[in-house]
């Protein structure tokens, strides 16, 4: 267990930098997914199963705020960060975020030079890699890195900006359950190159047991990233 923070729904004694590093555009990548606008106060919450991701938060902030339980209905036991802050609030209000963002989120105006920080914080919070060895063709594992979302708008924007930075095409998929989220979808080569220009640079802040299944996965094909 790490120190505690302060109590949820505190105002912020320390100003969180509004100031774009890779750091600020992973925490902005996770709320863009797993975070929370309220929209009558200057609440932000942020929620994961995954302690470390909220860990992660803290680190880029360069805040301690305490990591709580969440009631839920749900079999995972879910946690969260609750902060309130005006300044950085309306700073992700100016940056394309929303409140109840779910199906309302669009573009996001992140600096190109943090843009793949940006989207490593949403793979971690709504993106996940699948990998299998195709029936129809000997000795041929597919492998595929895919973005979620309720929202059609973040998606295609995420999609063309993707294609501008790195030629990749990738394609949009439909929900095939009612209230079910679309999903971004990269095929091998691209994905590859797309997680390369991700995980780049000294030390970026990851979800740990992502970057290991990615790992686990490209070994199988003699890559790496």
């Amino acid at each position: 267990m790490g120190k505690r923070g302060p109590k949820p729904g505190f105002n912020a004694k320390r100003r969180i930098s509004q100031l774009w590093s890779p750091r600020l555009a992973y925490a902005i990548g996770l709320l863009a997914t797993d975070g929370c606008l309220a929209s009558k106060s200057t609440l932000i919450d942020l929620t994961s199963t995954d302690r470390e991701q909220l860990e992660n938060f803290n680190r880029c902030v360069d805040v301690d705020f305490r990591i709580t339980a969440k009631k839920s209905s749900t079999t995972k036991k879910a946690l969260r960060i609750q902060f309130r802050s005006v300044l950085f609030y309306n700073f992700l209000l100016s940056v394309g975020l929303t409140p109840s963002k779910s199906k309302t989120l669009g573009p996001i105006k992140v600096p190109d030079k943090y843009f793949f920080h940006f989207l490593r914080g949403v793979f971690d919070g709504d993106g996940c890699t699948h990998s299998y060895w195709d029936p129809r063709w000997k000795s041929s594992f597919m492998f595929y890195l895919i973005f979620a979302s309720a929202s059609s708008t973040f998606l295609n924007w995420l999609r063309k900006s993707i294609e501008l930075r790195t030629g990749a095409h990738g394609h949009v998929t439909g929900p095939v359950k009612k209230n079910a989220c679309m999903q971004l979808k990269y095929a091998k080569r691209e994905s590859l190159q797309i997680l390369r220009k991700m995980y780049a640079g000294p030390s970026p802040v990851y979800l740990s047991r992502k970057r290991l299944k990615i790992q686990q996965m490209l070994a199988i094909v003699g890559e790496q990233l």
